[in-house]
Parts: C-alpha cells; structure tokens; sequence
C-alpha cells in the first residue's frame, strides 16, 4: 500500500473541522485589523529563499526541499511565508498604492525537510501577517498584538510576550564584532554550524541548540549594550505602546530569531501550556528593514510574524479547549420511494442558505433517522408518496420531536422562520 510521505499528515474529520474553524476565526479578527488577504505559489526560484532567508541559516543549508524543473531552473518549495510575500509585494508593484501601510495575511502550507517530532513535520501550516512601508514602532506592536488577541480568542491562558530588540544596521554591525572578537578563543569549542557562521553571521551562534548550554556563553555580550541612541528610542517606543494595549510583555536579550533578516524588534508568543515545558513558544517574528530592498529594487520596511497550525492544535488539545465548530446540519431530507422529488427538494434548500443532505444508500426510514442524528440534524423532512401527492411534506424537529405538516411552497419559509429563532 501507498502511505503518505514521511513528515506529513492528512486532514480530515474533526481535526479539519478544527482548522476551517481556525481560518475562518483568522479571516474574521483579520477583517478587523483591516488586514488584506495574499497568497503566494508554493514554490519559488531557489535564489530567493537563499538571497532573504540567509545562507547562514539552518533552513537554507540543511532542510529546503529544493528541485530541478524541467527546463533545469532551480526551484524550492517554500519553507516560510515572508520571503514569498515580500517577492510578491515588488513584483506587484504594491508599494505604488496610495493606501499603506501595505497590511497582508496569509494561511498556507511551508515545507521543510528536517527531522519529523511532535508537533514538528515536514509539511506545516502557517499563518503569517507581513507590513510594509512603515517605520512606525505604533505597527510593531499592532503586529504582535495579533497572535496575542487571536490566542486569547481560542481561551489559552498565560498569553505573554517577550521582546529584544536587533537594533539599526549600525547597532548590529557593532554588535557582530563584539560577538566575533568574543568567540574568538572558543572557535574549537563551538559546533561545525557556528563555526561557519563565526564570519557570517556571528548572531546566529546565540541561537544554536547544540553549544547554548556552554558556559563561555553567559558572558557573550547582550545586544544592548551595543544600541545606539536611534534604536534604544525606537524599542522603548514598542513597549510604551504594548502597554498602551495593556500586553503582557517581558524584555528578554536572548532573543534573536532564527532568521538572518530580522532587525530592530524581535519578539515570541507563548502560553502557559500544561505538558509543553519549558518549550511553550506558540508564535515569533519582528522588525525586518533592509529585506524588501535586498530582494528587489525599492527600499521598504517591513514587520512580521507566523505561527504554525500544529503547534497551536496542540496546545489546545493539552490545554482541553473544545473549539466551536460547526458539527451540525439543518435540514436531511428522507426519501421513501420518491428520491426524484426529494433531490429537487435538497437542491431548493442549499440554494436558499441551509446546510442540508439527503440518503444515498438506499437505508430504511429507521436507518435514516439514525443517520439524521449522527450528523445532528436540526429537522428531518419525510418525502413519500402521499406527500407528492398532496403536496403536504412531514417535517419534524429532530430535537423536540414535534412534527409538522407544512404546505411544500412554505416549507422555505417555515425553516426560515423557526432555525433562525432556535439559533437567536
């Protein structure tokens, strides 16, 4: 038999339910941030996730699902959503409308090749809001307001922030050689990865999973040290409008994002989640000026975040959050020898808004009520002969039990009437 490729999943069921509950929550809070739907290809030319993302990073040089098509052009198949947004953002001229800040959102699937655990795989669902066009901190905390409103609309609990901030292009340049000279005498002590980006980019070391717990990296030097009056200003405005929206944040100097185009804020999402440890970050992004120009031909900055539909899926499941979804219908039709009639009936009911269905396996009428209240059906109308016949249909309120004989030009109107005031 045929499975599906390792690191990936089906979605089907409940599990789907869940996530159209999940994107029509994130369409509707988006909706009222005044936020534009975008969506990019699924894969891109090579050179764009290697000029944005970094060649430094673990995602470029270890997990792109990358690929030759058929005229020998270098394709890959995007493991994240912003340097596709960002590609999409020039090529279309967006930044030539009068309307901005440019306010996008996108949920879609990422793919990275990397080593398949919970919560983790190789196909993932992201959704991401990127921001272009404007300096002002005032959209840095709009920005991270969003997953924190969106979390806290799900009923996750301890919803906190923690920022640091990268600093202008001179604040980071500094910083790097600060880094460099630091980790100098440790060169032999560091993993193969950060001894390439010793030179590269030195700031990628503080993220390494394999040397952090070193102790020569307690005294590495902090970012803050190394900001220059223009950005210390620029990140005490984050916070002042952060506890404008009275957001929890904390300011942690650990923070520096996994990604090479980050600059200025940078910030993570997580929630007191029972059973995730120590390892409860639902949510990153952050400030990334300088990435619009080094992927295009305009100088534009930009802002961020994405968070990954597995993880937060999780963490609801550990935290016994039951989502809302619609698990019901409002009309299933029977047919009792008249499935003509009965099909045409179903038809007028989709076309006039109900979420109707009918049987198509030929089941007894006691088989059918059953199915009825397998998908929870609000009514059940009967249509048999005697009922074409008169032109009288059966209808029954499958919660009350209360039965009802209704003329078959009312029957829109009757549903109408007595669904709309049940669910009011």
């Amino acid at each position: 038999m045929i499975q599906r490729p390792k690191g990936t999943y089906d979605v089907y069921g409940v599990k789907a339910k869940k996530i159209l509950y999940l994107e029509k929550l994130i369409n509707v809070l988006m909706e009222k941030y005044n936020y534009n739907y975008i969506r990019t290809p699924l894969f891109e030319k090579s050179e764009l996730f290697h000029r944005a993302v970094g060649e430094t990073t673990d995602i470029v040089t270890k997990e792109t699902y990358d690929f030759k098509d058929k005229s020998d052009r270098d394709m890959t198949l995007r493991p994240e959503g912003t340097a596709s947004v960002v590609r999409a953002y020039i090529e279309n001229k967006m930044y030539s409308d009068p309307n901005l800040p440019s306010k996008n959102y996108y949920i879609g699937p990422m793919y990275r090749y990397e080593r398949p655990q919970s919560g983790r795989y190789r196909e993932f669902y992201q959704f991401g809001v990127e921001v272009f066009s404007s300096n002002d901190p005032m959209i840095d905390a709009e920005v991270i307001s969003i997953p924190v409103n969106f979390y806290k609309l799900l009923g996750l609990k301890g919803v906190k922030v923690k920022i640091n901030t990268l600093g202008d292009t001179e604040s980071r340049n500094k910083y790097k050689e600060a880094l460099i000279e630091y980790f100098k005498p440790y060169l032999d002590s560091l993993c193969e990865d950060c001894k390439n980006r010793y030179l590269k980019n030195p700031l990628r070391i503080l993220d390494c999973k394999v040397d952090n717990d070193k102790e020569f990296f307690k005294d590495a030097p902090k970012m803050r040290d190394y900001l220059n009056e223009e950005s210390k200003n620029y990140f005490e405005k984050v916070q002042k409008y952060l506890d404008a929206l009275e957001i929890e944040y904390e300011v942690d100097y650990s923070i520096v994002r996994g990604l090479d185009y980050y600059n200025h804020t940078v910030f993570e999402v997580e929630a007191s989640v029972e059973g995730f440890g120590a390892q409860n970050v639902l949510c990153g992004g952050g400030r990334y000026n300088g990435l619009v120009k080094m992927i295009g031909n305009t100088d534009e900055p930009g802002v961020g975040f994405a968070l990954g539909f597995e993880r937060l899926l999780t963490a609801l499941e550990f935290e016994n959050i039951n989502l809302p979804y619609e698990d019901e219908i409002d009309v299933y039709v029977i047919p009792v020898g008249e499935k003509e009639t009965a099909f045409s009936l179903l038809q007028a009911l989709r076309l006039n808004g109900f979420k109707a269905d009918t049987d198509y396996m030929d089941r007894s009428i006691k088989a059918n009520f059953k199915q009825a209240d397998r998908l929870n059906s609000k009514y059940v109308i009967i249509i048999g002969e005697e009922e074409v016949k008169n032109g009288i249909y059966k209808i029954k309120n499958n919660k009350t039990k209360e039965e009802f004989e209704i003329n078959k030009e009312d029957i829109i109107d009757f549903l109408d009437q007595n669904i709309d005031s049940e669910e009011m």
